[in-house]
């Protein structure tokens, strides 16, 4: 499956206006995106992951998505094509908005939007954000190396990326299959043994039935008792336990309140840090400036000083309010904490509840049968009839070749789960493209002339070896060499895909790569490397270094801030 990403637009989103940004995806091999700090270059890749996975690749709050100029009508579409159907997906803030569109056609919305979005990555995109991020984005800002995730992150990183993660869905649902069957067997050999049990009695009963029916009947009587002792017992147990389930859910009176409380005081302390910020860019102005730099008059130091006096005064207030604030927000958060614990307390509560009630239930079915085997007693205390017993063995037998086939189901299931596991059928897929990755990641250092032999295991733990056969590790290198080894990766894991056409893709995103990690040679390794990639791959590099790479790209896109806003320049 490959996707072809063509064109993405935004607006209201972090520093652009309300006119639609749109940005052609797939018109030119390389492009290059440069422009002034927080003139929005990078604003691309925030919108990319925002419209697809309804999160920023850069670590910014949701809400600060919204430009804070005009605060509303937030949209980021992008549109792409996976063969022949082409989708669109619009996503927005203030109002809400997150709708798919498939051949210009919006697809049923009647599930939550977390099962919405679900369908987009399970069945549309078949990647997760993170897997994503692998395959697509390498950014200074928020992109997490393959190497420095954890055993489990690089494990569903490749499963995606092979797209074998249907095991472990199937692997879900055969735990509850397993599960449901073992319930079964339960009720089976419960009532299996309550017949055996049957079977046993009628023939005790028709061997004592004329000498001691009185006896069986004071014995079952007994018998009944105890259990209605036992009930007895439960039930005041179930009354002990709501009991302290209501005093318990007194205490958890206040959670709406406490966390409707701890919301507004985190808009308060937003609040507060913006007006704490525009007041330093006040007394920085002052502090820097004696004219006006509109009306080029002097600025009087008394003015001066009685400016800088009452901002830094106010400054003074807000910062203790923030203490103040946060000494608040403790109390409210340990207060709503210990709801929680108590909530915790009541859901064991009730669970108890729920056994015992299981078990009320199990004796008041234990008397029934004994007050019929009573009632048979009274009734047949004179007559025999061997048709009962038939009765008996034919439902015995009955259940008894049930329990035996749902004996057998289990192992059958018990072998499946085992193939699913771990270990099972997807570490041997694994095992099956480790070489490849291998040979791919090696080729692509070595094209960035970077010789060292890189080895990944089945647990994607890595074997390093220099030249002279000395053992490194991912974190024994310096950054430059770091990252020659994180794009080896990315490039690998694209390969990859391509291979098993699970989660091919045109873009690549890559941002700051040339400004801080690679040297001038590092630099031109990779340019000869991304335009060696084949046809299908739209690169774009975001950079600060415009002015030394202009000659190096098809296409140059160049972001600039007018009247506040952000846009591309003409």
């Amino acid at each position: 499956m490959h996707i072809e990403f063509t064109t993405i637009r935004w607006k209201n989103f972090l520093s652009t206006g309300n006119t639609f940004t749109e940005v052609y995806l797939d018109r030119y091999k390389t492009r290059l995106i440069i422009g002034e700090n927080g003139a929005g270059k990078s604003t691309l890749l925030d919108a990319v992951t925002f419209a697809l996975f309804n999160k920023p690749f850069r670590k910014i709050n949701k809400p600060q998505l919204i430009n804070s100029i005009n605060n509303k009508h937030c949209i980021v579409e992008i549109e792409f094509e996976i063969g022949k159907t082409k989708y669109l997906v619009r996503r927005g803030m203030k109002p809400n908005l997150f709708e798919i569109y498939r051949d210009g056609d919006m697809l049923n919305q009647d599930a939550a939007n977390r099962d919405y979005q679900e369908m987009l990555e399970k069945y549309i995109l078949k990647l997760n954000y993170k897997a994503f991020c692998q395959v697509v984005i390498i950014g200074s800002a928020s992109f997490v190396p393959f190497m420095q995730l954890s055993a489990a992150a690089r494990r569903e990183v490749i499963e995606e990326i092979l797209d074998i993660k249907i095991f472990s869905s199937m692997n879900a649902l055969l735990k509850d299959e397993v599960s449901q069957t073992r319930n079964t067997i339960r009720d089976v050999e419960y009532d299996r043994q309550l017949v055996e049990e049957k079977i046993r009695m009628f023939n005790d009963t028709q061997r004592k039935l004329q000498t001691n029916a009185d006896n069986l009947i004071a014995d079952y009587q007994t018998k009944i008792d105890n259990t209605l002792s036992n009930i007895n017992v439960l039930r005041t147990d179930i009354e002990s336990l709501d009991n302290d389930i209501e005093a318990l859910r007194l205490d958890t009176v206040g959670k709406a309140k406490s966390e409707s409380k701890l919301k507004e005081m985190e808009k308060i302390q937003y609040q507060i840090d913006q007006k704490i910020d525009l007041l330093n860019k006040e007394i920085e102005f002052y502090d820097q400036n004696d004219e006006c730099p509109t009306c080029k008059q002097s600025i009087e130091s008394s003015h001066k000083e009685k400016i800088n006096h009452e901002c830094v005064g106010k400054k003074v207030k807000y910062e203790q309010g923030l203490k103040d604030l946060s000494i608040e927000y403790n109390k409210v958060k340990d207060n709503l904490d210990s709801i929680m614990k108590t909530i915790n307390l009541i859901d064991s509560r009730n669970e108890s509840i729920t056994d015992k009630n299981y078990q009320i239930r199990s004796h008041n079915k234990y008397i029934n049968d004994l007050n019929g085997q009573i009632q048979k007693l009274n009734d047949d205390r004179n007559n025999t009839d061997d048709s009962k017993l038939v009765e008996y063995n034919t439902q015995y037998g009955e259940l008894d070749q049930q329990y035996n086939l749902l004996k057998e189901e289990t192992n059958i299931l018990g072998m499946a789960s085992h193939v699913l596991k771990d270990n099972g059928i997807k570490s041997k897929i694994i095992i099956q493209y480790i070489p490849i990755m291998n040979k791919l990641i090696n080729s692509y250092l070595q094209k960035m002339d970077f010789f060292v032999k890189f080895d990944l295991d089945e647990n994607f733990n890595e074997t390093i070896l220099s030249r002279h056969r000395d053992n490194f590790t991912y974190a024994s290198f310096s950054e430059g060499e770091k990252f020659r080894i994180d794009l080896s990766l990315l490039f690998t894991w694209r390969k990859v895909a391509k291979l098993k056409n699970s989660s091919s893709t045109n873009l690549l995103i890559m941002d700051e790569v040339f400004d801080s990690s690679l040297d001038a040679g590092g630099t031109e390794e990779f340019l000869r490397l991304i335009h060696e990639l084949d046809e299908r791959t739209n690169v774009f590099i975001i950079s600060h270094k415009g002015d030394q790479l202009f000659d190096k790209f098809e296409n140059v896109l160049k972001f600039e801030k007018s009247k506040s806003f952000s846009r591309i320049a003409t």
